[in-house]
Order: C-alpha cells, then sequence, then structure tokens
C-alpha cells in the first residue's frame, strides 16, 4: 500500500530551515520569486503576479492531502546572497506516490533566482531524503519536465538514478504535452551519496 505522509515537521541544518509552509511566508516568497517567469517556467502554474496570486497557490497546498510543503528560509545570514538570514526563498513539498510501496516525492520545489547555484538546494534534499529514510520509507522519487535540463542536472547530482520517462504525461501550463523524467534513491543507495553532498557543503562548494 501508498506509504503514510509524514507529519509536518521542522528540519535544519546550518544553511536552511525547513518550516511547515504557512500563509506568513508569503511575502517573503513573492519577493523571492513573485513575476519571475523563468523560475515558474517548469512548475504546473502560471506565473504569479501578485502577492495574492501566489497565496492562492499556497493556501491550496497547505490545505491539500497529498502535499506537506515546506517553507525554505535561509538560516545563516552569511550563506545568503543578499545578507539577510531568516527570509523564506522558496518551497518544497513532500508529496504522495500512489501505487508504489512505502515511497514518498520531493517535489513542487521552487527557489528565488538569487539562491540559485548556492548551497540551499543541496542542504533541502540532505534533509528531505534523511528524514524520509528515517522514518522508514524505503524509495524516494524525483521528477521533472524533460525540457528541464537543469532540474534534471541538479537531480543526479544528488545521486538520483533515472528510472524512465512518462510520455505525455501532462499538461504544461501553456497547453503544450509534458514529457515527465522520473528519478529514483533508494535507501541503500543513499548513504554514500549523504556523505558525498555533506563533504561538498563543508567545503562550501555550491549545489
Amino acid at each position: 500500500m501508498t506509504a503514510k505522509l509524514p507529519a509536518p515537521v521542522v528540519l535544519e541544518n546550518d544553511v536552511v530551515r525547513l518550516e511547515p509552509l504557512t500563509m506568513d511566508h508569503v511575502p517573503d516568497l513573492f519577493a523571492a520569486g513573485g513575476g519571475d517567469d523563468e523560475l515558474w517556467r517548469w512548475l504546473p502554474i502560471d506565473t504569479p503576479r501578485t502577492e495574492e496570486e501566489l497565496g492562492k497557490v499556497a493556501r491550496k497546498l497547505i490545505d491539500d492531502d497529498v502535499h506537506v510543503p515546506h517553507a525554505v528560509v535561509l538560516k545563516d545570514p552569511l550563506k545568503d546572497p543578499l545578507k539577510d538570514g531568516g527570509r523564506a526563498v522558496g518551497w518544497t513539498t513532500y508529496a504522495d506516490v500512489p501505487g508504489f510501496d512505502q515511497s514518498i516525492e520531493i517535489g513542487w520545489t521552487w527557489y528565488g533566482r538569487a539562491v540559485w547555484r548556492t548551497a540551499v538546494n543541496t542542504s533541502c534534499k540532505l534533509l528531505l531524503i534523511d528524514h524520509a529514510f528515517t522514518l522508514g520509507y524505503n524509495r524516494v522519487l524525483l521528477k521533472t519536465d524533460n525540457l528541464n535540463l537543469r532540474s534534471q542536472n541538479a537531480i543526479k547530482r544528488i545521486g538520483g538514478v533515472h528510472e524512465g520517462t512518462l510520455r505525455r504525461h501532462r499538461k504544461r501550463s501553456d497547453g503544450t504535452w509534458r514529457d515527465t523524467v522520473c528519478f529514483g534513491i533508494l535507501e541503500e543507495e543513499w548513504p554514500p551519496h549523504r556523505d558525498r553532498l555533506a563533504a561538498r557543503l563543508t567545503r562550501s562548494q555550491p549545489a
């Protein structure tokens, strides 16, 4: 049977704090990524042009029963490109994976452009994947658009193994068909990747 989704909790390391997403995060989130077409290009909604529009998307994620959304909050101002720690700069979610035993998906992830190519993504994935396997999940799934090469490369860097491509999986917001590339990380595959990524963070290399 499909695994039960985890309860919302706070997860943190030296770089980020993942907090259960609330409406209080929306102003910071809009400042980080509102109106940025490139940032929202691969996500299943039109670019939010106002704080109200972004708030409606956040509200839907918070209220549904197939996602556990977290706000990505910069914890250390020294690691913040804008030198202002404590701001929400994106969100990421756990998601249900119907039809897969003891699997969980990490997805619906975005970060403001200011923290691209920093340690933020690696730090988030370390927290989320570690937590998933600690809770007893067997497999973590990550999916992305077949045209989103930046995301595919990021998933491969954290240890994702290409498991296949779902052709014409769903329509993009512009009406074109999206092929979805699927990656997985098994519990026994994760420890060496975790150690490698943690070592990169210690050397202050970007994600």
